[in-house]
């Protein structure tokens, strides 16, 4: 069978690697892809929003099973389009891919299905938005822009400047021009982050290993929001227990309340969780796999991925064995380029890939890369997803780390703790 993936960061180098090594993949195509995928798969030249084209080349090359990567074309009904030719997809259609295309969706989905989140206020306008903050107690809050903003459109505000500052910058950046027509204003929640992804094909759920994102940019948890910097995977702070009530409260309610809202899920629902001192929280949900996440699940995968999304795109999830993992931890450092996740410089030379792929259990994933003469060059903010396998997830660390340092360019950095918090999550205090 020919598969088609479509998108072109790190999640799906990782999706169109996974499903080559499927004995039942025959040529695995990326549209558009990067300097990676063209060596694990066949690039096509063609853009995630061309969906005609997209059509007629699935068409053509007999193309059995489409993956969507990232969420814009799910957002803007790529599923649907395909559906509509016959074709065979694996994603949520554009009414269930509103579950992220809109934080204001999301949320008062949450609250009909009564599936904890934090508290919340939405907002028409900057001007309405801006007065409620200033009218209010000075404390901490979270500002969102309702649609999609590529990981930029969340601000974790300690007060009311930094909330106003947020506003100003939604309302005025051309950058958000589309995702902040609405504001959502929420209580900001302590604790500390999980992904949970499951796939589901609207009636049966299949929870994946929970992961944690790297957010923030700088070591610490410090600086500004970005698509990710790093992730692992599984990690200590969702115990077997806390898993299987995430399941009970957050992705089971979840699932049936699309369903009575005549918007069935089929796809991956990803839960952005907040582990507070009253329990798990919903953050947001993503309607993809996550990226980073992805790398470092897919890295531990024994199973066929190409079993398991077609039993999701044919609503036959309940008719397979569930997914083997590797026992061993894995871990995922994103390398990116200087000044991201603001203006970032690209077309810089990237030396020593060949020497990062022999180390042991690593896989170097790419995301903003291209070839240009011959060698590798930049071509985004987040560049390269450097993910190994280990023991432990400090020897997972070790591995990754030991290939980054193998890898470089003009301008090249990374986070340097990705993983950190598994051994203070590993305490039991913590953990429970």
């Amino acid at each position: 069978m020919n598969i088609l993936v479509i998108g072109n960061g790190g999640r799906e180098h990782a999706l169109a690697w996974k499903l080559k090594q499927s004995p039942r993949a025959d040529r695995v195509f990326v549209a558009p892809g990067n300097a990676g995928t063209a060596l694990d798969a066949e690039n096509v030249d063609i853009r995630v929003n061309d969906f005609r084209r997209l059509i007629s080349f699935a068409k053509e090359n007999q193309v059995g099973l489409t993956v969507v990567g990232p969420e814009g074309p799910l957002a803007a009904g790529i599923v649907d389009a395909f559906q509509a030719e016959g074709l065979r997809v694996f994603g949520p259609n554009k009414a269930a891919a509103e579950l992220e295309g809109s934080k204001v969706f999301c949320k008062e989905l949450l609250r009909n299905a009564d599936v904890p989140t934090a508290d919340y206020q939405v907002f028409r306008s900057a001007e309405r938005a801006s007065t409620f903050l200033t009218d209010r107690e000075d404390v901490p809050v979270v500002v969102k822009a309702d649609g999609l903003a590529s990981g930029k459109g969340v601000f974790v505000c300690s007060g009311r400047a930094e909330a106003l500052a947020a506003v100003e910058t939604l309302s005025r950046s051309r950058e958000f021009d589309e995702a902040a027509k609405s504001i959502v204003i929420e209580e900001r929640l302590d604790g500390h982050e999980a992904s949970v992804l499951a796939l589901t094909d609207g009636r049966t759920i299949l929870t994946l290993p929970a992961c944690q994102d790297h957010k923030p940019a700088f070591d610490g948890d410090r600086g500004p929001n970005t698509g990710g910097m790093g992730a692992y995977c599984p990690t200590p702070l969702v115990t077997d227990q806390m898993l299987r009530w995430i399941e009970e409260h957050v992705l089971v309610p979840t699932v049936h309340a699309m369903k009575r809202a005549r918007r069935p899920f089929r796809g991956v629902l990803y839960a952005g969780l907040m582990i507070t001192n009253q329990g798990p929280k919903v953050l947001e949900y993503n309607v993809r796999f996550g990226d980073p996440e992805c790398q470092p699940l897919l890295l531990r995968l024994k199973s066929d991925l190409v079993e398991l999304l077609e039993a999701v795109a044919d609503g036959r999830l309940d008719s397979i064995e569930p997914p083997v993992w590797d026992d061993r931890p894995s871990l995922c450092v994103v390398m990116a380029s200087e000044g991201y996740p603001g203006k970032y410089v690209t077309g810089k030379a990237i030396r020593g890939l060949e020497d990062a792929a022999q180390v042991p259990d690593v896989k170097v994933f790419h995301a903003g890369t291209a070839t240009s003469d011959g060698r590798v060059m930049t071509s985004g903010g987040r560049v390269l997803g450097v993910t190994a396998l280990g023991n432990s997830v400090s020897a997972a660390k070790l591995q990754a780390y030991t290939a980054v340092k193998k890898i470089r360019w003009e301008g090249a950095w990374c986070r340097k703790d990705i993983s950190d918090k598994a051994l203070l999550y590993a305490q039991p205090d913590v953990a429970e």
